[in-house]
């Protein structure tokens, strides 16, 4: 008896919030990364490239109330508020040549590595 009032129980506190999926690859020149954001509109996407950190920031709104013609709500279960992911490659990314696109709730980026500088020898005078 005493056992079964002192087993564990497992409280997702976080059971609301969302998790931003991604896959990133590395291909010959340059990185690709595809992110999972359902429910997102594009215009709610925020992609911030610093050197080689790579920041998405994205926003799913809540829509508006159930009108009373179309039902009351027993349950509400869909994900809606800020959702925010930075990561670090390896390489720089050269923004001018970065791109993206939002198609059926994936984004995917291609982001160009940055040419590494050659060292230059100095000359001694």
């Amino acid at each position: 008896m005493m056992r079964r009032l002192l087993t564990p129980m497992r409280i997702d506190f976080d059971a609301g919030a969302m998790d931003m999926r991604l896959d990133v690859t590395e291909v010959e020149g340059f990185y690709k990364v595809r992110a999972d954001l359902p429910g997102v509109k594009k215009e709610d996407i925020n992609v911030r490239i610093d050197g080689n950190t790579v920041q998405i920031d994205a926003e799913a709104k809540q829509e508006k109330e159930v009108q009373e013609s179309e039902g009351k709500i027993l349950r509400s279960e869909r994900w809606h508020g800020s959702i925010s992911r930075s990561f670090t490659l390896s390489q720089e990314v050269d923004e001018s040549r970065a791109s993206a696109k939002f198609t059926d709730g994936v984004l995917t980026l291609e982001l160009p590595k940055k040419a590494i500088a050659a060292s230059k020898r100095l000359a001694i005078e």
